[in-house]
């Protein structure tokens, strides 16, 4: 007896037959599905829950000087970061690594803190590891899956901290940096420009970083890379020359005296480029490469001669007798004073003014002076006199127009404007009251409310020695236009006159008669700037080139507490020796002035003394 009828069965079949073809339509569907429609996009999650993306740095571009020598290249470097992952285990991973990298507790709650802020993004915890520290780390390894250590370029400054100041240094990008829009296509842990020419550049230098991928497994650990080659190369940074003469740097750093503070600016004077840009003291930039450390950091910022200021373009400074030059630029300009001829009061060691008695420097008194005597003598009295025939409205207007009130457009990210009051209004903004003509009678002799940086006083002698015209103060070569020049606005009779006094101030009887050369024209003006916090600041401004031909070089320098310009002249003198000698082939020789010669008791032949 058969149970189901035959007809039934048959049915029965077909139905399975059709379930089974619907089962299997539908499998043939989700595989076409899986493999074909959305393979890119498993694929993808695939590869993300495997791969890892690593930042790979671009190296740097190098730095240049005029005559091709190198201030910043790179050189082979090794960082440690870590994987992104869970919070605690990031923790017990840099717990184990903090004896190895020496990280102190508020080390690694800052690196905590950045991986919070940037979960996705691997953790750099040290860009430039030491070879024991690579050592114990790889002896480490399998109790630090989730660490990575990558080769990458080192940034090197061969010439130390005889560049710091303007070469700048690099370090990490910072959080406050990846805010700014400058910085809207950087990420974390990459190494930026922090200072000097690295930061100017930081876009032509920094290059475009790549993308390496790691290979990890369901834990974490690294497994290995996907290529020996990053997915995404790097774009190396472009290279850049600068007007610099890195020879000329390091010789005023190895004769600027020891625990001095100052600054020294050496400009070329046809075209304004910038040949040295010293300050003192100073820091070793190759101690910020990978991060400075905070010991150090705090060391620099508590020390009282203050190495971080940058003394040559922030350094203000009262110009002393510097400023006479200016003066004199001012009153030869509005025609009113007759270089030849005798101001009517004498210097007698002082001249009364109203109420007020106006001192000389020099007690005895300079007696009668012309323009370039006045200059040689630096003498007070003669430049109160051209202060009151300027008047204090045109000469607060005439010295502004040269720039006093202004940075000079350097390129470089910071330099500190001058402090010159910008009008006659000024006084009554600052201290409430009218100002009254005795005022003229401070600033014409570069005292008063007047500071100025060393880069500020060489571009004004740098016009002096350029007849009469100097274009912006420039470093790099063919990346930017140069800003407005400086036009003093003198004729070539007037400018000649101020050249002879400070020809007569390097000359027999002059106050820098000592740092006169054998080979070369060398002519400048001394200061001596008061100083309410202890001696008295010295400057000098020298501008020198072959005897009988044009001024090659223009150096201003400052130096703190040294009380006399005359004391600074001759690293002036010594700086501008050395650069002509191996300009025009001459061997370079370590006794340079006529008081090198005396003191050496090498004959001078060449020196006379009337």
């Amino acid at each position: 007896m058969q149970l189901f009828h035959l007809h039934a069965r048959r049915r029965r079949a077909r139905g399975a037959i059709l379930a089974l073809f619907l089962g299997l339509g539908w499998l043939c569907a989700s595989l076409f599905q899986t493999q074909v429609l959305k393979n890119m996009a498993y694929a993808l999650q695939s590869d993300a829950n495997r791969l890892r993306p690593f930042a790979v740095p671009a190296p740097r571009g190098t730095v240049y000087d005029r005559y091709g020598r190198i201030i910043a290249d790179n050189l082979p470097g090794y960082s440690l970061a870590l994987l992104p992952a869970p919070r605690d285990s990031l923790r017990n991973a840099l717990a184990r690594l903090a004896p190895v990298l020496g990280l102190p507790p508020v080390r690694i709650e800052a690196l905590l803190e950045q991986q919070r802020k940037f979960p996705a993004q691997p953790l750099v915890v040290s860009p430039d590891l030491s070879f024991e520290q690579i050592s114990a780390v790889e002896e480490r390894r399998r109790q630090l899956p989730g660490v990575f250590v990558d080769m990458r370029p080192k940034r090197n400054y061969a010439a130390g901290q005889a560049v710091a100041h303007l070469v700048g240094y690099v370090a990490e990008i910072s959080e406050q940096e990846l805010k700014l829009p400058a910085f809207q296509e950087y990420v974390p842990g990459q190494t930026v420009g922090k200072a000097g020419l690295e930061r100017q550049y930081e876009r032509i230098l920094g290059g475009k970083p790549g993308v390496r991928y790691l290979e990890v497994d369901a834990y974490g650990h690294i497994i290995g890379e996907l290529a020996p080659q990053p997915s995404v190369a790097p774009v190396p940074g472009k290279d850049l020359r600068v007007s610099l003469d890195l020879e000329l740097q390091r010789w005023i750093d190895r004769i600027f005296p020891d625990s001095t503070r100052g600054a020294m600016v050496a400009l070329e004077p046809g075209t304004g480029e910038v040949l040295a840009l010293y300050s003192s003291p100073a820091y070793d930039p190759n101690q910020f490469v990978g991060g400075v450390s905070p010991d150090l950091w705090r060391q620099l910022n508590a020390d009282s001669a203050r190495p971080l200021l940058h003394r040559a373009l922030t350094g203000l400074y009262p110009p002393g007798s510097a400023f006479k030059l200016a003066s004199a630029a001012i009153a030869l300009e509005l025609g009113v004073v007759d270089p030849k001829a005798y101001m009517p009061i004498p210097c007698r060691g002082g001249m009364q003014y109203g109420n007020r008695y106006f001192k000389c420097w020099y007690k005895e008194g300079h007696g009668y002076l012309t323009l370039p005597d006045a200059i040689k003598n630096s003498c007070n009295v003669f430049f109160y006199q051209l202060g009151l025939r300027i008047g204090l409205e045109r000469f607060l207007a005439e010295a502004n127009r040269l720039g006093f009130s202004r940075g000079t457009g350097i390129d470089l990210p910071v330099e500190a404007t001058g402090h010159f009051p910008d009008g006659v209004d000024w006084f009554r903004r600052r201290f409430g009251w009218k100002p009254t003509p005795t005022e003229v009678l401070s600033l014409a002799i570069g005292q008063g409310p007047n500071s100025q940086s060393p880069l500020r006083m060489a571009l004004f002698y740098a016009a002096l020695a350029g007849g009469g015209r100097v274009p912006a103060p420039r470093l790099a070569r063919g990346v930017a236009p140069v800003g407005e020049a400086l036009d003093l606005k003198l004729s070539p009779e007037n400018l000649e006159w101020l050249k002879e006094g400070l020809r007569r101030v390097v000359s027999p009887g002059g106050t820098a008669y000592l740092s006169s050369l054998e080979h070369w024209e060398l002519i400048g003006k001394t200061g001596t700037s008061q100083n309410p916090h202890g001696p008295d600041h010295g400057w000098f401004m020298g501008i020198a080139g072959p005897k009988g031909g044009s001024p090659e070089i223009v150096i201003a320098a400052v130096m703190e507490f040294s009380e006399h310009g005359s004391s600074t002249a001759q690293y002036v003198s010594k700086a501008a020796d050395f650069y002509l000698r191996r300009k025009h082939g001459i061997p370079v020789d370590t006794i340079q002035t006529l008081r090198d010669h005396l003191i050496a008791g090498k004959p001078a032949p060449w020196a006379t003394w009337r």
